[in-house]
């Protein structure tokens, strides 16, 4: 029935899913490592509407007060390079409202550019995540690891070009990596002391990602790496070409879990920041709260528009909350202290916006690889002066001089009433 046609109905997808079986549920695996994916601006929403966030308008006022009040602490009219950046993230001085997002053992994150993003990072003062399963995978950096690939090798990269007082490093640790106990390892290394002394190392708890929530890290590998790593990971024959699924487990959490987690992390590494991510769960607020109530020194929420080096097609198209419902629910609720988020962030409004609505940071992932990968030596560095000019002229903008002078007052949407507006309850 090779004629037979179903107008309106996606077709080709049929067809390729009856071709290709269980594979047709990734992109093709050939893009492993060189593509970085993630929902994308028109796929989530229906036909026409926009992105919640990025349909918000940011709304200056005509009446100033802190304008007035930075007039008169300065002397003279003030500007948008007035503006003061620098802002506490998780326990953290970072040069900008922003951090540099959890970035794991995927191929697209190792190597050369996952060390020149460390060290460019580093040098701008900018709190980084070292993401999940980068140990059981590419080794710690001892006897004999690649040290490019390994965990040592981007902290030893970032550190190094670290100025004093700035930024921090958060590691993650999976269900794989608490068997290789990385926590410790970090915790006890003698290349981690000086963070560690300064007050600039923390450990993120992950309970999951935007791209993916419910699942754990995933990975494609090819025969051989899958022999030595299918005593630890689950292994899938999906691909059918020599290339395997490999996937991580993602834990598994309730509200006194999550508790007792905090807990031990805080009696057994009491040096150590506190951190945890979230995906954007539709109790995502109650979440947030359990962390902090428990003692979380900063609770990362990555929206449904957050990017990743392997996942499911389905699961960025129509899996989580966008980053805007979680932010909706999140300030209803109460955020907690000091809430940083993620999801697309890539621009000055973007990141305003989030700001806004209750954010203390955002995160940069895929922008931040990008960047790299543009120059390895300063692609990094001129992208957030880009976005440091951008923050700086749209907090000037509305009158005010710090990130966190942002609320909600300062944006506004017609089109989608579950954003909080102005007067809003």
């Amino acid at each position: 029935m090779s004629d037979l046609s179903a107008p309106g109905f996606p077709e080709e997808e049929v067809r390729q899913r009856a071709r290709a079986g269980a594979a047709a549920a990734f992109p093709p695996p050939g893009e492993y490592g060189r593509v970085l994916f993630g929902a994308d601006r028109a796929g989530r929403y229906p036909a026409g509407e926009r992105d919640p966030l990025d349909a918000l308008r940011i709304t200056p006022p005509v009446f100033m007060p802190q304008r007035l009040a930075r007039l008169i602490d300065l002397g003279r009219e003030p500007d948008y390079r007035d503006v003061e950046l620098t802002t506490g993230v998780g326990g953290f001085t970072s040069a900008l409202p922003v951090y540099v997002s959890a970035l794991g053992s995927t191929r697209a994150a190792g190597g050369d550019l996952g060390l020149a993003l460390s060290r460019q990072a580093g040098a701008l003062g900018l709190p980084m995540v070292i993401g999940e399963n980068v140990v059981p995978v590419n080794g710690y950096g001892r006897l004999g690891e690649a040290a490019d690939r390994a965990l040592l090798g981007r902290l030893r990269a970032y550190a190094e070009e670290l100025p004093e007082g700035r930024g921090g490093v958060a590691v993650q640790q999976s269900t794989e990596d608490a068997d290789a106990e990385v926590w410790n390892l970090v915790y006890s290394d003698p290349a981690a002391l000086p963070l560690l002394e300064s007050g600039r190392l923390a450990f993120e708890l992950k309970t999951g990602q935007g791209a993916k929530p419910g699942l754990g890290g995933m990975t494609v590998l090819d025969g051989e790496a899958a022999g030595r790593l299918g005593d630890r990971y689950g292994i899938d024959d999906v691909f059918g070409d020599g290339r395997v699924l490999r996937s991580s487990t993602p834990g598994t959490f309730t509200a006194e879990i999550l508790r007792q987690q905090i807990r031990l992390m805080r009696n057994n590494f009491p040096r150590a920041r506190v951190w945890v991510k979230l995906h954007p769960g539709r109790d995502v607020a109650e979440a947030a709260r359990v962390a902090a109530e428990a003692g979380a020194d900063a609770v990362t929420v990555d929206g449904a528009e957050g990017g990743t080096g392997w996942a499911p097609g389905a699961f960025p198209a129509q899996v989580g909350l966008p980053l805007a419902e979680c932010l909706r629910r999140l300030a209803a609720a109460g955020p907690p202290p000091c809430l940083l988020v993620s999801g697309r962030i890539w621009e000055g409004g973007r990141a305003v916006k989030s700001l806004a609505l209750g954010a203390r940071a955002v995160g940069l992932g895929r922008a931040a690889l990008l960047a790299a990968a543009e120059d390895p030596e300063a692609g990094l560095v001129r992208f957030t002066e880009c976005l440091a000019l951008e923050l700086r002229m749209l907090i000037s903008a509305l009158g005010k001089y710090t990130p966190a002078a942002l609320d909600r007052d300062d944006v506004w949407s017609p089109e989608f009433p579950g954003i909080p507006v102005p007067g809003s309850s």
